[in-house]
């Protein structure tokens, strides 16, 4: 009987620059955030992704700019969903509720991304995004404080305060998601801010104030 042949080592498929590329974009951002940015190496990052570390510099030069290209991606990202969201037509509840729920939809199906944006590092760019979303927010509040006869001016505080509330409110759902599910989430919110607008006072002021 002739002896059995030792079995042969599967081939490594070579990827093209663009795969590579892809590849140690995606090994990256499960890194950065598991680990946030001065917890990831580029040793690291070279090591799950099988590659040597002049790899990664041929790509991206280092580790910062790296960090930068995933930061502007989940930013392009979050950005191209919420503003989807609001440029439909629809009454003014109908698009809040939408961006809500694009809000959502982008931290349940990028988790990664939103931890990245929400942590360390990318806390200052998480800021200038939730500014830029706020503007977007103002726009739809202003239209609808105009037609209750409101000072439209005055949409500008208020479209920063409901984008901070579903961005905490997000932040939290991600770390209690057996709450329940991302529609009830979203209700509640819409719930708490619409009913609110509802019922604006055209000059509040603060009952306890001298």
């Amino acid at each position: 009987m002739p002896p059995r042949s030792a079995p042969r080592r599967a081939r490594r498929v070579r990827m093209t620059g663009a795969e590579r590329r892809e590849q140690l974009i995606a090994v990256a951002r499960g890194l950065f955030a598991d680990k946030g940015i001065d917890g990831t190496s580029v040793e690291e990052i070279a090591a799950v992704a099988e590659v040597s570390k002049p790899v990664v510099y041929e790509h991206f030069g280092g580790k910062d700019a790296l960090y930068a290209v995933v930061v502007d991606r989940e930013v392009t990202t979050l950005l191209d969903g919420i503003g989807a969201a609001l440029a439909k037509e629809g009454r003014s509840r109908e698009v809040l509720e939408q961006a809500t729920l694009a809000f959502l939809d982008y931290i349940e199906g990028h988790t990664e991304g939103f931890r990245i944006l929400a942590r360390g590092s990318a806390a200052g760019e998480y800021a200038t995004l939730l500014g830029d979303v706020a503007s977007r927010v103002e726009q739809v509040l202003r239209t609808e404080f105009q037609r209750r006869d409101l000072d439209p001016r005055t949409a500008q505080p208020y479209a920063q305060a409901l984008v901070g509330m579903v961005a905490m409110t997000g932040q939290w759902w991600l770390d209690n998601s057996r709450w329940g599910r991302k529609p009830d989430v979203a209700a509640h919110l819409v719930n708490l801010a619409w009913n609110g607008l509802r019922g604006l006072e055209a000059r509040p002021s603060l009952a306890s104030r001298p």
